[in-house]
This record gives structure tokens, sequence and C-alpha cells, in this order.
């Protein structure tokens, strides 16, 4: 029996497959950390080179419109190992907290069938796991005794594709596997001057419009570029072990991203940059017409339901995602029109430690944000005194790119660009993405977009109701007030204390 119809099939003939030997797909689930959509071979970038995603893309389907839950990393890596959206999730919700224990995740769900789990570099995190009542990263059991010795500094010297092939020596080949391939490239910091010393030209980096063109910047892009090639030489590897073999077949296959890049008006914010992430899904026995660009609009989220029914299992009920193997069938049943996108506290850079709750819509043409608390600093206060990185505008992590755009602000070519990097920000946001793709124009308040304006708060409003948001339904909204467990640099700093 071929795994995609045990996965459409009822609970009874999946007991008979089991019978029958256990035939469920395995699950290689490869994430980068901080990696932006636009930035592989197979969507579109000219210098970067990554063959593995442009495999898994060339033989199943590379997803168009793929959307983090929320761009920031333990929020959204919660958001995937849940089904669920970050404002369902109480404390998981901001970064540097914790998974409650009675949130399910589909690795339990996976493990409890019999699936052998395993996990290797980053998994959930960064966090503490223990006050949520966990004791074992949700991913599984670690993996990370093979080592390497990285070409640039700031690659970490992990060997995940080794530490796979570790796995794959451990596990019964009478029960699938659920492997969970996290690397932390292309998170910051990187090496300087690694992209040339790697052999590319920055006069063939394409600048994104909201940074300005200039060698700092290109050069900073190119660093940036040398730490997702090491991702995808990981995953090549990891394809390879599973060749060597003989499961890769039977295997789904998933190479994404967290969230968008560690830079400026990208990471942390929910424009494109920020929130659209790189898909690209393989897996022979379930996907029909490989070869395929879908262009539905999907949510990280979604994958926990999916392997849910892959594997032949019913989701809990809590989980609030769609499965994808609708679209896996080339089937047009639901329609998926909007991603869904938020945030609460990302890394504590506000007095009090509170975050920027905001919410989004994307669609085809549009993008409308929603900003609850407009009077706060959208990327961290400029004053570093009150940021627990002790570093100004400190949800914006440090780079050439930003220095280079706040020592150079007030000055043409640079002005407008800072200004919409750190500054503040209305409560609504409205962008028009067939004229402005890269969301420098802000339309909300304008007479010729007000019905539009209207109409996407109201779609917004109402998906945020119907999936119980605190921030629109009422109920406590506790997270300003929740612990942070990250590294605190500034003396004195902490979390503001909830209001009796």
């Amino acid at each position: 029996m071929k795994p995609f119809l045990i996965s459409l099939v009822s609970p009874f003939l999946f007991l008979v497959s089991i019978s029958m030997g256990d035939t469920r797909p395995n699950i290689l689930f490869c994430i980068s950390d901080d990696q932006s959509y636009a930035h592989t071979g197979a969507n579109g970038d000219p210098v970067i080179q990554t063959p593995a995603f442009d495999r898994i893309a060339r033989e199943g389907l590379r997803f168009t419109n793929a959307f983090c839950d929320a761009p920031t990393c333990g929020p959204s890596r919660s958001a995937i190992l849940t089904g669920q959206a970050i404002w369902r999730l109480e404390e998981a919700g901001n970064i540097h907290s914790t998974l409650p224990a009675k949130f399910a995740t589909y690795t339990e769900e996976l493990q409890k069938s019999g699936y052998q789990l395993g996990y290797t570099g980053k998994a959930w995190s960064p966090g503490r796991l223990e006050p949520g009542g966990r004791s074992e990263n949700p991913a599984g059991p670690a993996f990370d005794r093979k080592k390497l010795k990285p070409a640039y500094h700031g690659i970490r010297n992990i060997d995940y594709a080794g530490n796979f092939e570790d796995f794959l020596a451990k596990t019964s080949d009478k029960k699938p596997f659920c492997f969970w391939l996290g690397t932390s490239e292309p998170h910051r910091h990187y090496q300087k001057g690694s992209g040339k010393l790697s052999g590319k030209d920055p006069a063939k980096v394409v600048v994104p419009p909201i940074f300005p063109d200039h060698e700092i910047v290109r050069n900073d892009l190119l660093d940036y570029f040398v730490e997702i090639e090491h991702f995808d030489k990981m995953v090549a590897q990891a394809i390879i072990a599973l060749e060597k073999s003989g499961q890769l077949d039977n295997t789904i296959v998933v190479v994404t991203s967290d969230h968008g890049m560690p830079f400026p008006r990208a990471k942390a914010t929910l424009y494109d940059a920020g929130s659209k992430v790189p898909l690209a899904i393989r897996w022979p026995g379930g996907i029909k017409n490989p070869g395929r660009d879908v262009n539905a609009f999907v949510n990280l989220s979604d994958v926990a339901p999916t392997f849910l029914e892959a594997a032949g299992l019913p989701a809990p009920k809590m989980m609030s995602a769609r499965s994808l193997i609708d679209l896996f069938a080339d089937q047009k049943t639901h329609e998926r029109k909007a991603a869904y996108i938020a945030m609460e506290r990302h890394d504590g850079c506000r007095k009090g430690g509170k975050g920027y709750p905001c919410r989004a819509i994307r669609t085809t043409d549009y993008l409308y944000i929603h900003n609850f608390e407009p009077t706060r600093w959208p990327s961290g206060s400029p004053d570093p005194s009150v940021c627990a990185r002790s570093i100004p505008y400190g949800e914006i992590d440090d780079s050439p790119t930003k220095t280079f755009m706040m020592e150079h602000q007030t000055e043409h070519g640079t002005a407008r660009l800072a200004a919409l990097a750190f500054g503040m920000r209305p409560a609504e946001e409205l962008y028009d993405l067939k004229n402005d793709p890269a969301q420098m124009s802000n339309l909300a308040g304008t007479t010729v977009t007000a019905a539009i304006q209207k109409s996407l708060r109201q779609r917004l409003f109402d998906h945020l109701g119907k999936t119980k948001d605190p921030r629109v339904i009422g109920g406590p909204v506790d997270w300003d007030y929740y612990p942070y467990y990250g590294k605190i640099s500034t003396k004195g700093w902490s979390v503001a204390k909830k209001p009796k």
C-alpha cells in the first residue's frame, strides 16, 4: 500500500497497513535559521548556489507563497511543532520563553504511533523548556556528537549531516522515523568578507530596495549567502545518506527556514523580507505531478497536520493549521487565498521588556498590518539601556548593514530607508504589492484604498476571532509580562509586572 493512500484512508485501513509492514513515510524536516524566500537558486537569486533546495523543488513542489507564522525563532518553531498560530500558544508566542507541555506537537503524536524521533543542531529554541513542563526538546533526542571544521568563523562546528547519518544507523528499518535537521546558519554573526573569499562577486548581488545599494551592504549579503550555502550542503549530504540507505523515495523531505533574513526591516517584522520563506517538499509516494509550483498561500504551521495525515493519524483538535495533503494531490478542494502572520515580544528591547504586538494578512495583491501598540518603537528603542541586548534598535541584529544605515541615516539615499527600518509605524499599514513589492509606501488612510483597507482589516479580525486571539476576543493578554529566559546584558533590566 502506498504511503499517500494510507494518509487518505480510514484508521481501519491504517491499522491493516501496519499489520502488513509499516509502510508509512519517513520525515526529514530541514530548517535553516533566518533565510528569506528570495535567497535560493530555484527562487531566482542569481548569485547563491542551493542545489539541494533546487533539487527538492524540481522533484517535488516549490511553494511560492509560504510564510512563517511569526518572524522570530522560538514562536515560529513553536507554531511549526504544534500546528497552531502563536496567539493560541500563550508563553510560546514570545522568543526566549517556553513551550507549555499542554500543547500537542506533531512529533509527540508520531512517536506515540511508533515513529523514531531525533534532531541535530537547532530545534525548538531559544528558551527554557522546563518551566513549560517539558524535559526533552519536542523535536526528540539530540544527535550532535559529530563535529566538523567549518570553512569560516560564525558557522557552527556541528556536522549536521553526519549526525543524521548517526541517527539512521541507530534506527530500526521496521519503524518509520521523523528527524529534524536544523542548522544555526545563516543566523548572525558572519565572518566578514567570507563571501568574497568564497569567490562571489559583489557586483552581481541583487540588493533589495529596502537597503542602500552600497559596497558594505553587498558584501554583507554575500557573507549571508555563504551561510545559506552551508545549510544547503548539509541538506545535500543528508539526501545522499537517504539514497544510500534506500529510503529517499519513502521519505517526505521538507526544506525551509524559520523566518526571514537578519537585516533591517526583515527579521522580526511582518514584511515579506521577514515573513516569506523558502519551502520545497519532495515525496514521490504522495505528491501527484511533481515539479509543480504551488501558488496557494500556506503557513509553516501547516506542516504539523500534514505530517500526521501522511502517517494516517488524526490531528489533535487543538491544531488550527491545515494539512497540505490536498495540495500534494493537486486538488483544489479548499481555497487558500491568504496567509496570517503575527508578532508579540521578540528580544525585549523596549522599557519593561514589552513587545510590539501586530498581526497581518498577506494576499496576492496586498499586505495589511495591524499594529496594536503604535506608540512603541517597532524595532526596539534607540536607547540601548532599555534593551535586554544593550544595543539600540535591538530587535534588529547587529550587522554591517545596520551600522551603515544608522551612521548615514540623515544622508540622501539612506534617510528614507533608515526611517522605514528604525522609525515609528502607524496603527495600520497597507501595501499594494503589484506596484510596491518591497512594501515601502504605506497606503493606509488614503481615500483611494479605503475600501480595500476596510475589507482586509475585517478579514484579518474575522480570522483572529475565529481562531481565538485574545487581543481580539478578550481575556488575558500576558505577552508583555511572561518571563524572559534569554541572556540579559543590561544591568537592572527586567520584564514589567502585570498590573493588578
